[in-house]
């Protein structure tokens, strides 16, 4: 029978699929015991079951590029991280060999036990780790009957319903053939999310009655804009379907044509737009979608995918490549920018820190280990020589951290002077812009900064005190939010006036929705992910510069999200 559900639109696209439901995952498993002569054997099956899960991991990490090397590739290494965990381990072999149990039930006593540790704990971070915990044994488990994971094979053509969605699977699944996935819970703004949209998959979240209403093998039509859910179409809703679909891959060919057309608005005011990259993939991406540079080029990427530090050639020859394949257009190479809310196997980052979001991270972490910031900042440098680079620290908080990266960098030229190295004679420093006090203490630094750039996820998070990742807040998490919107206008006319360049990265310039709220203040350069790009150049070419800007002055007199958007439903 039709029903028509509601959700939040996460990731925006349309799909008609079967239903594959995904009940929460609860490792049920009776209480076995075995024999003292069955001992070896299950342990050795157990062992075996986590030497696979450990290989799938790996197998899938080498998979990853682009984007999902970054996001995804932050959760797999916390995953490998749990498995390697000598407490889970050992507390397994005692299990088994002491309190003769099976393989399952030992796991499930073993999961229980570290689960009521993350229970325990005072910090939302690292509760929220048992979900990580329950996707590693749940992996385990299905390791250990040699199947694969919650029947994940067989998707073609499915639309996944479940509780929850891990941003690891995301890529497997669409590989799979799924064509959509739909959430009981979640925010728009998680990381699944943002995946979703990178992969151009449809996501609906806090579709809190889908898993009470939907069955396997229902048809169902998903509209990740709007977060409707149709189940079991009608005629007419399937008639309506087809015809948006065919609306879809008319503005996907237009999206396509794009490709060489200037980004300038209506009135002739060319908007520059920069790509976040961290691979080859994606800056030969970005430079075929006529990108004017790479605005935000991550690094951590070389320390998270291994156990030692990389060396100085290794990374010079990274960021060597990414110089030559941009082909003579500037690139912004970001320094280390690791905490402890990233899986890191190199021991640079705090295990056990009682706030990761407020911690050792960033410029931080990269100035109290000078002897390796020091490294990266030569191989930067090398690079540099081979054409524009421009040099992102983040998470700047004030003057001292700027300028003792300005010393550094001085002292890493001179080294390199002394040594005979061939370096870039000019190379630009910016700063981030993710903490408040650096957009209120712009002018105690500016001296030493030619650009910055406002990473607005975490801008926002820490703004307004919302985790974006947490799903009771998600209302309150929004770039519209009238005290980031004036704290950007403000930023935004500092930096013309002192000459400095300002770029916008994150969630906020990668939506097109949101061009008209940056463009009205002032904004002429954005940067986003490439899969993005073609639809932020079609909005800001649908623009008049001149009369948004004329416009800003009421946009900053709203008082709500309400206010913002009426303004931009009026624009």
């Amino acid at each position: 029978m039709r029903r028509a559900l509601r959700g939040h639109g996460a990731s925006k696209g349309i799909a008609l699929g079967r239903v594959r439901v995904r009940h929460p995952q609860a490792l049920v498993v009776d209480e076995r015991r075995i024999a003292a002569g069955e001992v070896e054997a299950e342990i050795a099956r157990l062992h075996a079951a986590i030497a696979q899960t450990r290989d799938e991991l790996r197998a899938l990490r080498e998979r990853l590029h682009g984007a999902l090397a970054h996001e995804v590739g932050e959760f797999l290494d916390l995953h490998a991280m749990i498995l390697d965990d000598p407490e889970l381990l050992q507390g397994l072999d005692e299990l088994v060999r002491i309190g003769r149990y099976g393989a399952d039930y030992a796991l499930k006593l073993q999961r229980d036990r570290l689960a009521a540790v993350f229970e325990g704990m005072q910090d939302d971070y690292f509760r929220s780790r048992r979900e990580d915990l329950d996707h590693v044994v749940g992996r385990i488990h299905a390791a250990l009957h040699r199947r694969g994971d919650d029947g994940a094979t067989g998707l073609s053509g499915d639309i996944l319903v479940c509780e929850t969605i891990a941003p690891q699977e995301l890529a497997d699944l669409q590989a799979q053939g799924v064509v959509a996935v739909v959430t009981a819970t979640g925010s728009p703004l998680s990381h699944s999310a943002i995946l979703a949209r990178s992969l151009h998959l449809p996501l609906v979240v806090g579709a809190g009655d889908v898993l009470a209403v939907a069955n396997d093998g229902d048809a169902l039509i998903v509209d990740g804009g709007s977060g409707e859910l149709l189940l079991e179409p009608d005629a007419r809703d399937l008639r309506d379907y087809h015809r948006r679909a065919a609306r879809a891959g008319r503005e996907q060919a237009q999206l396509t044509r794009l490709r060489r057309q200037p980004t300038r608005t209506v009135d002739g005011v060319d908007v520059r737009l920069w790509a976040n990259a961290e691979t080859r993939t994606d800056v030969a991406e970005a430079h075929a979608l006529g990108a004017d540079g790479v605005g935000l080029y991550r690094t951590e990427f070389l320390f998270m995918q291994r156990r030692e530090l990389p060396t100085e050639e290794e990374q010079f020859l990274a960021y060597r490549d990414l110089v030559l394949g941009m082909a003579g257009r500037p690139v912004t190479i970001r320094t280390l920018d690791l905490g402890a809310d990233k899986a890191d196997h190199t021991g640079l980052a705090l295990r056990s820190e009682p706030n990761p979001a407020l911690g050792l991270r960033g410029v931080r972490l990269s100035l109290r280990h000078s002897a390796l910031f020091a490294t990266q900042l030569r191989a930067i440098l090398r690079a540099a020589a081979y054409g524009p680079v421009r040099i992102l620290v983040p998470m700047v908080s004030g003057r001292e951290e700027m300028l003792a990266v300005a010393q550094l960098i001085e002292q890493v030229r001179a080294g390199l002077r002394a040594d005979a190295v061939q370096a870039g004679d000019q190379v630009e420093l910016g700063a981030m812009v993710e903490v408040p006090a650096a957009a209120l203490a712009l002018p105690d630094f500016v001296d030493l900064v030619d650009f910055v750039s406002v990473g607005t996820n975490d801008l926002v998070q820490y703004l307004l005190a919302v985790d974006r990742n947490h799903e009771a807040l998600a209302d309150l998490y929004t770039p519209r939010h009238p005290a980031l919107l004036r704290l950007l206008s403000e930023l935004f006319a500092y930096a013309r006036r002192e000459g400095i360049g300002v770029t916008v990265c994150g969630e906020m310039a990668a939506d097109p929705d949101n061009v008209p709220l940056l463009l009205a203040l002032g904004l002429r350069d954005l940067s986003l992910h490439p899969g993005s790009l073609l639809e932020v150049r079609r909005a800001v070419r649908a623009a008049d510069f001149g009369r948004l800007r004329r416009r800003a002055a009421t946009l900053l007199r709203v008082h709500d999200r309400a206010g913002i958007e009426g303004w931009l439903a009026r624009t």
